[in-house]
């Protein structure tokens, strides 16, 4: 009997429908094993349609397409290593998330889903059938045991595949990145060591997909709870572990233990990335944004140029009478420091002829905030046409503290096909802008050293759109307001929750109602980065027309 294992984790990256481009990766993943002399090669959860598919993979001719090319994978990878992949698959006109075992030219074994996950971004209820528990598969002589994803966050899984002959649980996940998760996907792993045993390795996949971005960190535990290896953070990587039989079992043997980053690096990563992916995916090769001399826009802007590189993000400034010289000589700042192409385009003149447009209609009424909000639309509409123009995808700058009051103008500064800091409350948009300019990491296409100057994110927050103009004209300062929507949102707490933190309940109430009465704007906003368990899209769910409100 071996008493050496070798299996080739591929924790990488596939695109949602691009069938024969993942599983041309899984092929180039099988020829690295090959040459490894690997016993098995493992890629993540539904990786050969990339994943979250949502109801696209109900679709007959799709998940069909994506079954036939398991099967051509299966054929084309038949002399060598086993390979087990993610995948659709339909049995008794039933659809089931599935793992399946490729070895010597067909489909050897299937494993089927049994956990189907029905919360925050999932709702694989509806998608897919539940699988039995069934027992492990086997790769020569050793036995190996997969629960998939959300079925190695129960124990009756794991149990059952220990107690029909497991020897070493594989779990394939889609796990989508939320601040600090890592901690809880170990916590969960141990006590599955912990139930049964047995070594377990925990495979996650990289990249972005729409709000989602897969942060990978696969990692292997050894029985005890000890970390054998861990893979990088967000970053593709394929590596060989081997695992050894001793008297005991099988036990991983130890490699490298890439190093984790704090959170706050996490986030900006995640944030990079998913920007990265949803241009990459989507074909767009070029970004532009209003940078307003602002702190949201010019993080955005510096996330772009992290993304996609300096010479590929246009900035624009779009100055009204209400623009201060501080804000102009900020925009150019860091339009500067960051080496993006900056044009400056005036709406005074536009402004003027819509005012002149409307002022029949307009007659005898005063000034209030319909004022306001044709500035924001212009620029709206000013940076759209540049879009058109140019083929650049236009970027929103709308924090997650704006985004949940509703402080922004619905087919004005809400324009944009994507927003990297939608799931960033405005006190940790300060924070990150310092944290940007204090490091600089390799995977970052910008330049290093101060790219927000001090000026940027130390003056009162304004949307400059009337004289003297500050955000808290409108709100609490933003440490309480973000404190209470912590509260409201994050936590789904009450009014009488925010009062028990210190926070006047006139306050709370009035925050609750700016929240439910800008659902609609939330409706129809790009989709941004995901960062929370309760970022405004998948994650939080709630209708449009609503009544409810909190007494406290």
């Amino acid at each position: 009997m071996a008493d050496r294992f070798r299996i080739t984790l591929a924790q990488l990256n596939p695109t949602v429908g691009d069938i024969n481009g993942n599983a041309a990766i899984a092929a180039e993943a099988w020829r690295q094993a090959h040459e490894a002399n690997a016993d098995l090669v493992a890629l993540p959860e539904m990786f050969i349609t990339g994943y979250n598919t949502q109801d696209l993979v109900m679709k007959p001719v799709f998940h069909r397409a994506a079954m036939n090319a398991v099967e051509k994978l299966a054929q084309d990878c038949a002399d060598g290593p086993a390979m087990a992949i993610g995948a659709p698959w339909v049995e008794e006109d039933k659809l089931f998330n599935a793992y399946l075992i490729l070895k010597g030219g067909r489909i050897a074994s299937k494993v089927l889903k049994h956990h189907l996950p029905n919360e925050t971004v999932f709702d694989e209820v509806r998608l897919y059938d539940s699988g039995p528990m069934g027992g492990p598969y086997a790769v020569g002589n050793t036995r190996i045991g997969s629960p998939i994803c959300e079925d190695g966050w129960h124990e009756d899984v794991s149990e059952t595949l220990e107690e029909t002959g497991a020897e070493f649980l594989l779990i394939p996940n889609g796990s989508p990145y939320f601040r600090n998760k890592y901690d809880v996907r170990l916590n969960q792993m141990v006590a599955r060591v912990v139930e049964t045993g047995l070594p377990v390795i925990y495979l996650n996949m990289v990249g972005g997909q729409d709000d989602q971005v897969f942060d990978g960190a696969t990692f292997g535990l050894n029985p005890g709870g000890e970390l054998a290896f861990r893979m990088p953070v967000f970053d593709e990587a394929i590596t060989h572990i081997d695992l050894a039989r001793q008297d005991a079992g099988w036990r991983i043997v130890p490699a490298e233990i890439v190093p984790q980053p704090d959170e706050w690096e996490q986030d900006y990563r995640a944030m990079v990335q998913s920007l990265r992916d949803y241009m990459d995916k989507t074909g767009f090769k070029r970004a532009l944004l209003g940078l307003s001399g602002g702190v949201d826009s010019a993080l955005v802007a510096a996330i772009a140029v992290d993304a996609i590189g300096a010479d590929n993000v246009r900035c624009v400034m779009l100055p009204s009478e209400f623009t201060s010289q501080a804000s102009l000589e900020d925009a150019e700042a860091v339009a500067k420091a960051l080496e993006v192409h900056y044009d400056f385009v005036p709406i005074t003149e536009g402004r003027t002829a819509v005012t002149n447009t409307l002022a029949s209609l307009f007659s005898g009424c005063e000034e209030d905030l319909t004022e306001e909000n044709i500035q924001s639309r212009l620029r709206g509409l000013l940076l759209m046409a540049i879009s058109n123009k140019f083929g650049e995808m236009l970027l929103t700058t709308g924090n997650k503290s704006e985004v949940a009051v509703g402080y922004a103008t619905i087919y004005g500064d809400m324009n944009g096909g994507y927003n990297p800091i939608k799931d960033l409350y405005k006190t940790r948009v300060f924070k990150t802008c310092r944290w940007r300019n204090d490091n600089h990491r390799d995977w970052m296409k910008g330049p290093s050293g101060e790219v927000i100057r001090d000026s940027v994110i130390d003056k009162p927050p304004s949307a400059e759109l009337r004289a003297d103009q500050k955000d808290s004209d409108s709100l609490p300062d933003y440490p309480v307001l973000d404190a209470i929507l912590e509260i409201l949102v994050d936590q789904d707490g009450s009014v009488s929750d925010c009062v028990s933190a210190g926070i006047d309940a006139a306050d709370a109430k009035r925050v609750e109602h700016l929240i439910y009465i800008s659902e609609y704007k939330r409706f129809q906003s790009a989709p941004g980065t995901r960062l929370t368990p309760r970022a405004f899209w998948l994650d939080r769910r709630y209708p449009i027309v609503n009544r409810w409100r909190d007494q406290g």
